[in-house]
C-alpha cells in the first residue's frame, strides 16, 4: 500500500503540486530502470503544462488513402480506428500514439475536445500535433515533436489501440503512467509505480533540507554527505 496516496487522483494531484519529473525519473534510475524517457525533443507544447495519466497505446502507421484495394478493411475505413480509439479514452488516460513517420500530424483540435469531454488526461504524440491555437484555448494536455499542419486523413491510419507500442526503445503498456512536463516525459511501467513514486517524494521533501542548508552557506560538498542528495 502506498505510504503518500490512496487512489490515482491522489497520485495525480501530488504530481501536479509537489513534484516533477526529473524526480521520478532519478528515482527511477536508482531502481534500475535507467532508459525511460522518451527523445527530449518531445515536450509538452506549452511549458507550464504538465501530463500526467494512465496510458491508453494507440498504434498508427503511414497508409496511403489510394491504399484502398488491399486485403485489410481498414484500407477502405478513413483514418482506420482512430475514432473508435479516441472515444474509448477513459478518465484519467493518455492517449499516446507511435508507429507512424513525422510526415504528418497524428492530434488537433477536435480530437482534444473529444478527449477532454471523456475526460482525459493528456496526449502524447510521437509525431506532430496542429490545430495548436484551438488546443491552447482548451488548456488540454498535449506533448508532441512540434507544430505542423499536414493532416493524416490521406496518410495514416490508427491499426490498434490498448496495445504495447515502442517509443524511443521504451516499451508502453496500456495502464503504465506517463507523466510529462517542460523537462521530458516519463514512461513508469506499473510494476515500479509506487517506488518510483515514493522514492520522489521523499527526495522532493528531502531536495528542500539540501536548499536551506545550502542557503545557509553550507558547501555542495558538505551537503552531499549529509543528505545524499543533490
Amino acid at each position: 500500500m502506498p505510504r503518500y496516496w490512496t487512489s490515482d487522483k491522489e497520485l495525480f494531484a501530488l504530481c501536479r503540486e509537489e513534484l516533477f519529473v526529473a524526480l521520478v525519473g532519478d528515482a527511477l534510475d536508482t531502481l534500475g530502470y535507467q532508459r525511460q524517457f522518451l527523445d527530449p525533443r518531445l515536450k509538452p507544447i506549452d511549458d507550464d503544462m504538465i501530463i500526467v495519466g494512465r496510458a491508453m497505446p494507440v498504434l498508427e502507421a503511414d497508409y496511403l488513402s489510394e491504399a484502398t484495394t488491399g486485403n485489410n478493411p481498414l484500407s477502405e475505413k478513413p483514418f482506420g480506428l482512430m475514432f473508435e480509439a479516441l472515444d474509448d479514452l477513459k478518465e484519467d488516460e493518455i492517449y499516446i500514439c507511435a508507429g507512424a513517420s513525422h510526415r504528418y500530424a497524428c492530434w488537433g483540435g477536435l480530437m482534444s475536445t473529444r478527449a477532454q469531454v471523456c475526460k482525459a488526461a493528456g496526449a502524447v504524440i510521437h509525431g506532430f500535433h496542429r490545430d495548436t491555437k484551438e488546443v491552447r484555448r482548451l488548456g488540454f494536455p498535449v506533448a508532441s515533436h512540434g507544430s505542423y499542419a499536414q493532416d493524416q486523413g490521406v496518410r495514416g491510419k490508427v491499426l490498434d489501440w490498448c496495445v504495447p507500442i515502442e517509443m524511443d526503445g521504451v516499451r508502453v503498456n496500456p495502464g503504465d503512467i506517463i507523466y510529462g512536463d517542460l523537462d521530458g516525459v516519463l514512461v513508469i511501467p506499473q510494476e515500479v509505480e509506487v517506488a518510483a513514486f515514493e522514492g520522489a517524494v521523499e527526495k522532493a521533501r528531502g531536495e528542500n533540507e539540501v536548499l536551506k542548508a545550502l542557503q545557509n552557506g553550507m558547501t555542495t560538498v558538505e551537503a552531499f554527505k549529509k543528505f545524499g542528495i543533490m
